[in-house]
């Protein structure tokens, strides 16, 4: 069986789980408000359900503060260090303090990324806020994971546009990895168009089943965009198990499929 690595998941806290930001959400998925916290067992036994070797939980800060902190992810990789990999936020409005966060987890702690979800902070990219941060990426060596497409919670999807937002970051900076979580859409050939262009502009396909994918993403994946898209979930939103269960129907090759599933994750994230 081909290895599997989850390039996009938060193992949640009770909090984060019942924010009002996600009831559209829970709307969706037709889920009530919890009342205990997800355990990490269930989160692990999600991933074994699907063969999933390894994730990259992810931290979510938002102007009010973290919905879940750098400190939670990491006491989730040190719980099961050899299932998950660590990825850092940081907050917008306070850029050098921002700058230090993300030195400290990456170098003292080994995480392997930073997350900025665009829409909790209705700023695109390219603002100013933001390149602090990616000047830190670069000099670090790790990719930027960001939005892009509509946004599922009640929030502006202005800021998730690949163009002219992700485009125009990666001419800024040519050296940053950047990874494009959620495959774009409605803008899934804007993303397609922009990861074409741009030698270090990648995908994920997190919260969408293989099922979802549109057709212009799987012919991509296919043939010249092979080394360019990966696999994530979005977990808890969707689990692993929903993600992958028609991928055989996309007809990749297997060569392919390995890249999807983990080759390209393990070469941008440097797992």
């Amino acid at each position: 069986m081909a290895k599997i690595i989850d390039a996009w998941m938060q193992h949640p806290n009770l909090e984060f789980s019942n924010h009002e930001i996600f009831a559209s959400l829970r709307r969706w998925n037709k889920t009530d408000i919890l009342t205990e916290a997800i355990p990490l067992e269930w989160t692990i036994a999600a991933m074994d359900q699907a063969g999933v070797d390894k994730a990259l939980a992810c931290a979510w800060h938002a102007p009010t503060g973290p919905m879940i902190s750098n400190q939670e992810v990491a006491d989730t990789v040190n719980a099961y260090p050899d299932r998950f990999v660590g990825v850092a936020s940081a907050n917008l409005f306070k850029p050098m303090e921002a700058v230090r966060e993300l030195r400290h987890w990456v170098q003292n702690h080994g995480f392997k990324a930073l997350r900025i979800v665009q829409w909790l902070w209705n700023l695109p990219p390219t603002d100013r806020r933001y390149y602090p941060l990616f000047a830190e990426c670069v000099n670090l060596d790790i990719p930027v994971c960001l939005q892009v497409g509509h946004t599922g919670p009640l929030c502006p999807s202005e800021p998730g546009r690949p163009i002219p937002y992700i485009d125009e970051v990666a001419l800024d900076f040519p050296e940053l990895k950047i990874i494009g979580g959620h495959i774009g859409y409605p803008w899934t050939t804007e993303m397609i168009a922009v990861a074409t262009k741009h030698e270090n502009v990648f995908i994920d396909t997190s919260a969408y089943a293989a099922n979802r994918f549109p057709a212009e993403l799987v012919d991509f994946m296919q043939h010249h965009g092979k080394h360019k898209v990966m696999f994530g979930t979005n977990y808890p939103m969707i689990t692993p198990e929903k993600c992958l269960r028609d991928l055989d129907s996309l007809g990749l090759s297997e060569d392919n499929k390995a890249l999807f599933l983990s080759g390209n994750a393990e070469r941008v994230f440097k797992i």
